[in-house]
């Protein structure tokens, strides 16, 4: 039975007096943000009370969609006919990327009439596309929160709208939501998020219609480029914000405010609050060695632990606190294991702002032991050869 492996690394004290960690006040009833680069929690509250969460939901109807297309299930050139039947329920409802119903539009535009413009037509076509039916969709969506690690969310369909409950999540795996997206899919998160406005259909007249971005914080956050607004009447107005300064990427949730102008004020003011008060204090360069973990079974007892990327913790800015480090693991982990699989996990501890954690990986591959590897494998167990 494998059990927890904790190996502490000194004791990083710069200061014997603890920092307290930098105050904010929102009028928000719902907030968190994280630091990606670290995995810091810099702000939460209310961050676990289930919400609905309007159309910050069209983000997992963009991961489960980003995920067939990283699958080669999905392609971005494929054109999407659309129903009549979605057409004629969702012209002009709420949020609209102006879909025709003899429009054939490609995944590629459906994708940015969601993402830049919030549409709510893109969304339904987009999950029709991919599941046959928007229910069928909506149960992939639930399925694959769960999958990535949001613990209390749950999906009734794919565009945030109203029903009676059925959609509901935290502020928390919004951000988590985020982080995924971010992370998981870096390419196709480059290439649609971040547009300042899309172009579809046309107006009576025939004059093309361009739509803007409603996210609040382009143009006036360095390095903004996500995610999604969202609003409906039990929902308030809320914002899944995402932004990059010198390599530090925040992810920040708001839920619940009571005005468009208030959401984009404060979203702006949250993110600054994030970049300007905290700052990265260096751990470890990309590649160092942080430490060793115990390897079962395998053509070598043990393998060094690596930061695959410079690591960094995140501390109060101008703070000389303290903060302590250990690596933890599931261990003895058992071979094979590649080179550059992630085997442990770097915890740093502040006072500022509770467990940091960051990946490591093994420094090379480890096979499985022969035959003869695992009968003296044995024998060293039985009588205790070191």
């Amino acid at each position: 039975m494998n059990k927890i492996y904790l190996a502490s690394l000194p004791l990083i004290a710069i200061s014997s007096i603890a920092i307290a960690a930098p105050k904010y006040e929102t009028e928000a009833p719902i907030a968190y943000m994280t630091d990606l680069s670290s995995g810091a929690i810099l702000f939460e509250k209310n961050a676990d009370k289930q919400i609905p969460p309007a159309s910050m939901a069209k983000m997992m109807t963009v991961y489960v969609a980003f995920d067939q297309i990283a699958k080669g299930k999905l392609e971005l050139d494929k054109k999407v006919n659309i129903q009549r039947a979605t057409w004629q329920k969702w012209q002009g409802q709420g949020s609209t990327m102006f879909l025709g119903v003899n429009d054939q539009p490609t995944v590629k535009d459906l994708l940015h009439g969601v993402i830049t413009l919030s549409g709510n037509d893109a969304s339904v076509v987009l999950a029709e596309e991919i599941a046959g039916t928007e229910e069928n969709f909506a149960d992939i969506m639930t399925k694959t929160a769960k999958r990535i690690g949001m613990k209390n969310s749950r999906f009734g369909n794919s565009t945030g709208w109203p029903d009676e409950g059925k959609t509901m999540v935290t502020a928390r795996d919004l951000g988590m939501l985020g982080k995924r997206l971010y992370d998981d899919f870096p390419g196709l998160y480059k290439d649609f998020f971040g547009l300042t406005e899309f172009t579809w259909g046309k107006t009576n007249s025939g004059e093309p219609i361009t739509q803007p971005n409603r996210n609040p914080l382009l143009g006036k956050i360095a390095g903004a480029d996500g995610l999604k607004t969202g609003h409906t009447e039990e929902a308030g107005f809320g914002f899944t914000g995402s932004a990059e300064q010198k390599g530090r990427r925040i992810v920040s949730v708001l839920a619940g405010l009571n005005s468009y102008s208030g959401r984009s004020a404060e979203s702006v003011k949250f993110m600054n609050w994030g970049f300007n008060a905290w700052e990265q204090r260096a751990l470890f360069k990309k590649g160092a060695k942080v430490q060793t973990a115990e390897i079962q079974l395998g053509d070598s007892s043990s393998v060094d632990l690596l930061a695959p990327k410079d690591l960094f913790a995140t501390l109060p800015k101008g703070s000389d606190g303290e903060y302590s480090m250990k690596v933890r693991y599931n261990g003895p982990i058992k071979a094979p294991i590649e080179k550059g699989q992630a085997i442990a996990t770097l915890i740093v501890s502040t006072a500022d702002s509770g467990e940091q954690s960051m990946p490591l990986v093994a420094a090379e591959a480890i096979d499985e032991a022969g035959f003869f590897g695992r009968v003296w494998i044995g024998l060293k167990s039985l009588f205790g050869i070191g």
